[in-house]
């Protein structure tokens, strides 16, 4: 079994910065993929950014060039830092891992983190 735990949400002003991070704990060693995921009031979750064992990665078009996934080894965390954040960017932001490496949603979800980006 695996937990995902998210943290670094907030409200932040549009053109802002946040980096999210995302712990997992159990049998990580298992684990060949970990994304993030988002879904806004009303709308279907979507995939943001991921990244395989093999350090690569991912992006959604609406993301690629303001956001970076990147994960640290030790601790083991998978962060995603995101600047410069717009309105649109306002969803709960959820961490996803599987065994399969792929980008596709996989077994197990963390409880997400708002961000909300609002002026």
């Amino acid at each position: 079994q695996v937990q995902l735990v998210e943290s670094g949400g907030g409200l932040v002003r549009p053109g802002g910065s946040l980096r999210l991070s995302c712990v997992p704990s159990g049998d990580i060693s298992s684990l060949s993929v970990v994304m993030w995921y988002r879904q806004a009031a009303g709308k279907e979750r979507e995939l943001v950014a991921g990244i395989l064992k093999d350090g690569t990665t991912t992006y959604a078009r609406f993301v690629k060039g303001r956001f970076t996934i990147s994960r640290d080894n030790i601790e083991p965390t998978v962060y995603l830092q995101m600047s410069p954040l717009k309105p649109e960017d306002t969803a709960t932001y959820y961490c996803n891992a599987d065994r399969l490496p792929a980008f596709i949603a996989g077994d197990y979800w963390g409880k997400g983190t708002l961000v909300t980006v609002s002026s």
